[in-house]
């Protein structure tokens, strides 16, 4: 029986995957369980389809390839991977070995314990000054919007029980941030240090763009609070609108018609339009979610699977 499944997306890591197979197989030996690793090709352009059937054929025994027909995202690679997964624990990683496969040990040891969600906080982080920046500001502004609490958001080695993913499997949510899903489920989760280390090829598929975009799919995905801040927040301009016009009128009617404030009055429009669209802008969110869902579209497409004979 398979104790441990560790699930990788890979999406042009040619450069780095020869590190990461060296590393990651010893690693897992090391822990003397019964484990497989599911890569998931996600549509990658450079060769690393071709160097993940190599391994394939090198350890077949644990090793097996799923290749997906286009890129459909970190999120739903590594949802192919739970929905093919046997083992036990299941563990995210990524292939940019930024987080030690060695650490995978610590997260094993702590599912033992009695944990059903454990999250990771990276120790001496080696990222840029505005990536870590960044991840801090959006990790706080996350967690006072949607009440999920997780230290280091942006960490991907990650364990699970077979009950989290079995749940998460069963949520048919085009998009879906899976740590803040899972821990949505889960009883008993915890957070342990790791180390981080930095990249050992390529770079970073994520971009200031991407981490925001991801915070708006997590702040509108688990939270309606963004509407109702926004719904209050027009309440209270209209109500001070309100008494804006009143004073205006007043003051016509005791000063007289006055052109010195027009400026002034269109600094105040324009300062409400800006408002207005941005609101409109933050519901599109959330149709744009409703659209996606009831389009029922598959969530990923699968090309083929590499695996040994059970």
């Amino acid at each position: 029986m398979i104790e441990i499944s560790v699930i990788i997306p890979v999406y042009n890591e040619e450069q780095g995957l020869h590190a990461l197979f060296d590393r990651l197989y010893p690693a897992l030996d090391k822990l003397s369980r019964a484990y497989e690793i599911i890569f998931i090709n996600d549509g990658s352009r450079d060769r690393s389809a071709m160097l993940l059937q190599e391994q394939f054929n090198l350890r077949s025994d644990v090793t097996r390839v799923i290749l997906l027909k286009g890129n459909f995202g970190q999120h739903m690679a590594i949802m192919a991977g739970f929905e093919h997964a046997r083992g036990r624990c299941i563990v995210t990683l990524d292939a940019d070995l930024q987080n030690p496969p060695e650490e995978i040990r610590k997260l094993v040891e702590k599912m033992d314990d009695g944990y059903d969600c454990v999250g990771t906080i990276r120790k001496n982080r080696q990222d840029s000054l505005w990536r870590s920046v960044a991840s801090r500001m959006m990790n706080r502004l996350r967690e006072r919007i949607t009440k999920i609490k997780m230290t280091d958001q942006g960490c991907m080695l990650r364990a699970y029980s077979r009950s989290i993913v079995n749940a998460i499997n069963s949520a048919r949510e085009t998009n879906t941030f899976i740590p803040a899903l899972a821990y949505t489920f889960a009883s008993n989760p915890t957070e342990i240090e790791v180390e981080h280390e930095e990249r050992a090829a390529g770079e970073s598929k994520y971009s200031i763009y991407s981490l925001i975009r991801l915070n708006f799919d997590l702040m509108t995905g688990f939270s309606v609070v963004p509407l109702q801040v926004f719904s209050l927040f027009g309440i209270m301009i209209s109500f001070l609108s309100t008494l804006f016009v009143a004073y205006l009128g007043i003051r016509r009617l005791i000063v007289g018609p006055e052109a010195e404030g027009v400026f002034t009055l269109f600094g105040i429009v324009f300062l409400f339009i800006g408002i207005i669209l941005f609101g409109i802008g933050m519901l599109g969110e959330y149709i744009g979610r409703i659209y996606q869902e009831v389009r029922h579209r598959p969530r990923y497409l699968i090309e083929t699977i590499l695996e040994g004979k059970e």
